[in-house]
């Protein structure tokens, strides 16, 4: 039944009233289209849409929705939100990382793990003072100093430049740091300190060259005191420099706490006796550190890594210590009397992190012209206000513990200061790594470069310029070439930016102004046709204003004409109509074509939707009728008269056939499926020609037709005679064969007895051979097992000639023996005539069988079969009811040709390392909780997992505890399965019993292959709740699963070498 085309899904849904199947017939019967059948058709009188907020497909004259409402926006195109699409249009602006030197400071970029380094040197440059000395540098040293001249541009950057984050990779560089690589702050700094010192004393401006000893340098004694004589050690008199105070923090709570540990008198005596020269013995003794000068800088590093011993690691402080905003040292000085040293907090160093070895360092610094705290986090700058945690982080002294109340200070003669302390605040922070004080009062006891301390008319603040933001020649010639580019990068999308933004503000505008237009109100007004691809690509377009490219502007209409020019009928969901207005500034802006006007709608296109509209719904008509004739025909109804064949699929198929627009089988034709490929009707029982009886019908004229007296093909006939018989002489042969090794098809147990001959197949050759005889029917010509002699051969190795299987093992039940049953595994002993049977029927030697027998275990003969496991399920029985009369641990199955012992075993090897060098494959753990373990778990590992499931890794509670399953490889070292579990359960490492069925999983550094864990394994765990639990991130942090890595510090940096080498790499 050929099937006319259905009418357009235009027709399909219409509102309520729609003339539009009468018009068709209408047309379809006159051949005339009047006036108002265009303007029906062409939903010309559709009413203006009254703001749907969506454009709707089926109204011409709706125009909402190719631009948002006045608050709205898009994702992308001319209407996306303003500032998103300037970023998508010019890229990123590079006004966001200007900044105004006066507003706030800069930032510095973290290279890798450089962060200590940019605290350090934001806490260098944030001192006025140093600020000033290395800017007072001069030009010749500079160039003959590397690391001086990247300092002096980084310290000129950090000043003037009109970037808000400059790149420190070059002094990184300079310094030959290893970026990558987390250091400590503190040591850092004393390093850096040092080779600055070196550095400066070739300068020739005096303050230059002193600048490290007159600002960071400070001097202590190191005291032993006899306690017999009461005299002094000789090295007791030895001034030592230092650039920093260490401080302990363990089990004390606060600054003045640390201070009084550090210059606490230990005792000597014991083991720690001390030879004193003076009394010629040993003698108990005192020590003790004492202060002689101190800095104007002092920095304070709070030692919060404490060294495991036990553990060999470095664990991390996490209390919380307290520090004063002021503070005075002038009664720790040793030798002075009454004396007025204060101190102002300047600086926090801040290390965050859990571990010693990993985290983040961040400075927060006081700005010293306005006292404004700043934090500096790399390259991101934040400002605190008048306190480093926040205006509301500290507390007054009189809240505060009462060792930092002692730190006021008494009257002093030349002023009362201690009202600095009376309402002075503290901090108590539990992540503090470094603390700097600036020098306030008392500067005569501040250490200088050519003295230990003493009075000095000279000030410290002597060496700030007067004019400190005015920068050398030199320096201000390098910040003025690095700031050119990028204030001109700047201007230039200031201007582009400026450019598009007007552009966009036009382009917008426009698009309004003619879609106010574009509403055409009047019948007799003129209009046209545009397409709706065109009007949202055009009111989407933004054209960028320097590129000068219009050309994807051009109006284009060429997807709504029809085939004879005009606007085609079909196509009204994809157009809309507009005011003459209106297009005639479409067209003077951007030209185009085609130019359809309001008169060019295609009568040929009306009449034709008109013939397929009709010709849609007598289709529909006759499916009906087509339906009960179906019925008729295949209920046999039709015996009388002329009848001819048709397909019983193709009537099924157009039953069930619901959607008349989807193709089906039914659209081939009624006698397709009958027709062979010699054009003549098939055979009745070949595969899809089933066939009924039909009376002469329309549905058959236009294809080959079959009257009922028709022959079938000879010539397919007899192919099919063929197969048949081929078929049918296939399965008498698998019957004869099922009959003839009934007891081996059934797998039927089968009795052995010693001294009787048997011969050994493989398990899996059998497996398959019953398969391919049980198939019958259609599945008769299954695939057959593989050639049995072929088989056989490959049971035997090449080298030695010898078996590389073994049987399957003797099991003696019931006073029976018999072997063990496998489907795949392992050779099956078949008696003597099944063996002969298969020899005939898959031509094979029977002279080049594996013979066996079963034998006495005294009978050993070398390479025998001793190894076969022999079970007794019932050890009651007695040896009377064993009808070989034999113990079952007496019997072995002696094959010909015998075992080879040595390709098995290497065969075995190599088998094991292949399994056990897999990767990212997963294991189960169970987590027991309580005394009782499941059997499931005491019993030998097996594999639980599908290799294509997926699997969760979160842990799942079951009746016993928690199970989790785990991604590991061969390689994966037992430490790191157990920082798996600690990570999943929370039991620590120290604590976790694993075992492997009744096996203990132990040694940390063996790997899971040497422990002999496959892929899919279970594992059990418990919890022996010996050692105290702990944070997981300590040790994952710090060991990284076991991998220890030696600490290098700052080897083959420029911080560790001689100032000669820097000059060298100069040269």
């Amino acid at each position: 039944m050929s099937r006319q085309a259905t009418r357009s899904k235009k027709w399909h849904k219409v509102d309520d009233g729609d003339n539009t199947p009468r018009i068709l017939r209408r047309i379809h019967l006159t051949g005339e289209v009047t006036h108002n059948d265009i303007c029906q058709l062409y939903a010309i009188s559709r009413p203006h849409c009254q703001g749907c907020r969506v454009n709707s497909k089926d109204s011409p004259n709706c125009f909402c929705g190719l631009i948002p409402s006045s608050s709205g926006a898009r994702k992308s195109g001319l209407w996306q939100k303003l500032s998103d699409l300037i970023s998508s249009l010019l890229g990123p602006d590079p006004c966001e990382d200007h900044r105004s030197p006066t507003e706030k400071p800069a930032g510095l970029t973290n290279v890798g793990a450089t962060c200590y380094a940019n605290s350090i040197l934001q806490c260098l440059y944030m001192n006025i003072s140093f600020r000033a000395g290395i800017f007072s540098i001069e030009s010749d040293l500079l160039k003959q100093h590397p690391v001086l001249d990247q300092l002096a541009r980084l310290f000129a950057l950090l000043h003037s430049s009109e970037k808000a984050v400059i790149d420190s990779f070059p002094f990184v560089k300079t310094l030959v740091l290893d970026e990558g690589a987390q250091q400590d702050s503190h040591e850092f700094l004393t390093l850096f300190l040092s080779l600055l010192e070196g550095s400066l004393i070739h300068s020739k401006v005096s303050k230059a060259r002193t600048l490290i000893q007159d600002l960071f340098r400070g001097s202590v004694s190191h005291v032993t005191r006899c306690s017999s004589c009461g005299k002094d050690s000789e090295a007791s008199s030895k001034m030592d420099d230092f650039y920093g105070l260490e401080l302990n923090i363990k089990g004390l709570d606060n600054l003045d706490a640390s201070l009084d540990d550090y210059l606490s008198v230990e005792e000597l005596s014991g083991e720690n006796q001390y030879f004193c020269q003076s009394c010629g013995k040993r003698v108990d003794a005192t020590r003790c550190i004492k202060l002689h000068a101190l800095p104007p800088i002092l920095t304070l590093q709070l030692k919060r890594y404490d060294f495991l011993t036990e553990m060999t690691k470095k664990k991390k402080i996490k209390s919380s210590f307290s520090f004063p905003s002021k503070l005075n040292m002038g009664r720790r000085l040793d030798n002075v009397s009454e004396p007025e040293l204060l101190y102002d907090l300047s600086a926090i160093l801040i290390h965050k992190g859990a571990t010693a070895t990993s985290g983040h360092y961040v400075a927060r610094i006081k700005d010293e012209y306005t006292g404004q705290w700043w934090e500096f986090d790399d390259e991101t700058i934040l400002k605190l206000g008048h306190q480093p945690f926040g205006e509301a982080s500290s507390k007054s002294s009189a809240n505060a513990l009462q060792p930092v109340q002692s730190e006021k200070l008494q009257p002093a003669s030349d002023g009362d200061h201690s009202s600095l302390f009376r309402h002075q605040e503290i901090f108590s922070p539990t992540n503090a790594y470094m603390l700097i004080y600036n020098c306030t009062i008392g500067d005569k006891y501040v250490a200088r470069s050519d003295k230990s301390f003493g009075p000095d008319t000279k000030d410290v603040d002597m060496l700030v310029p007067d004019n400190i933001t005015a920068l050398p020649a030199h320096l201000s010639e390098e910040v003025e070439h690095f700031n050119a580019p990028f204030v001109k990068n700047c201007l230039e999308y200031q201007s582009k930016k400026d450019m598009l933004v007007a552009h966009i503000t036009e382009r917008r505008q426009e698009v309004k102004a003619i879609l106010s237009e574009a509403s055409v109100h009047l019948a007799e007004e003129p209009f046209f046709w545009v397409s709706v691809d065109w009007l949202r690509q055009w009111a989407d377009n933004i054209d960028l204003p320097w590129t000068g490219n219009t050309n994807l502007l051009h109006v284009d209409n060429s997807s709504i004409q029809c085939s004879h020019g005009k606007v085609a009928v079909h196509k009204v969901s994809c157009m809309k109509r507009i005011s003459s207005t209106a297009w005639s500034k479409l067209l003077s802006r951007y030209g185009g074509r085609p130019i359809l006007s309001g008169d060019d709608y295609c009568i040929e296109c009306l009449k034709e939707e008109a013939r397929n509209f009709v010709s849609a719904d007598d289709y529909r008509d006759r499916r009906a009728a087509m339906k009960q004739f179906a019925e008729a025909a295949l209920a046999g109804k039709w015996t009388d008269g002329k009848l001819y064949y048709v397909s019983r699929t193709w009537l099924n198929h157009w039953l069930r056939r619901k959607n008349v627009d989807n193709r089906c089988d039914a659209d081939a034709g009624p006698t397709a499926s009958l027709r062979c490929s010699h054009g003549n009707l098939l055979p009745e029982q070949a595969p899809g020609a089933k066939r009924v009886q039909v009376p002469e019908t329309d549905d058959l004229l236009g294809c080959q037709v079959f009257h009922s007296d028709s022959q079938p093909c000879k010539t397919c006939y007899e192919e099919l005679s063929e197969v048949a018989s081929l078929t049918g002489s296939l399965r008498e042969s698998k019957l004869k064969q099922r009959q003839s090794h009934e007891r081996l098809f059934s797998g039927k147990i089968i009795n052995l007895y010693p001294g009787d001959k048997y011969f050994l197949v493989p398990s899996l050759w059998l497996t398959k051979w019953r398969a391919y005889i049980t198939t019958t029917g259609k599945n008769s010509s299954s695939v057959e097992p593989e050639c049995l002699e072929v088989v056989v051969n490959s049971l035997k190795c090449e080298k030695h000639g010898r078996l590389l299987e073994r049987p399957l093992g003797l099991v003696c039940k019931r006073g029976l023996l018999t072997q063990k049953l496998s489907s795949a595994d392992g050779l099956t002993i078949i008696p003597e005539s099944d063996w002969k049977l298969f020899c005939i029927e898959w031509k094979a030697i029977e002279e080049k069988g594996i013979s066996a027998e079963i034998v006495r275990l005294t009978n050993k003969v070398a390479g025998h079969c001793e190894g076969i496991p022999m079970s007794e399920e019932d050890l009651n029985l007695s040896n009377e009811e064993v009808s070989c009369e034999l113990e079952p641990k007496d019997l072995i199955i002696k094959s010909d040709p015998d075992i080879c012992e040595d390709c098995i075993g290497e065969r075995a090897s190599c088998e094991l390392m292949r399994k056990l060098n897999y990767s990212n494959e997963e294991i189960s753990v169970h987590l027991i909780r309580g005394r009782e373990v499941p059997v499931s778990l005491l019993e030998a590992s097996v594999n639980i997992s599908e290799p294509d499931r997926r699997t969760s890794k979160r842990s799942r509670r079951t009746s016993s505890g928690k199970i989790c399953n785990f991604r590991v490889s061969g390689s994966t070292s037992v430490y790191q399965l157990k920082m798996m579990i600690w990570e999943c359960f929370g039991v620590v490492k120290e604590n976790q019993k694993l075992h492997k069925g009744f096996m203990e999983i132990e040694g940390d550094s063996a790997t899971l292959a040497d422990k002999n864990i496959f892929p899919g394994d279970v594992l059990r765990v418990t919890d022996s709740e010996i050692h105290e639990n702990r944070d997981i991130a300590d040790e994952l942090s710090e060991q990284n699963f076991g991998s220890h890595q030696a600490e290098e510090g700052f080897r083959g940096s420029l911080l560790l070498s001689d100032v000669s080498i820097q000059v060298l790499l100069v040269i």
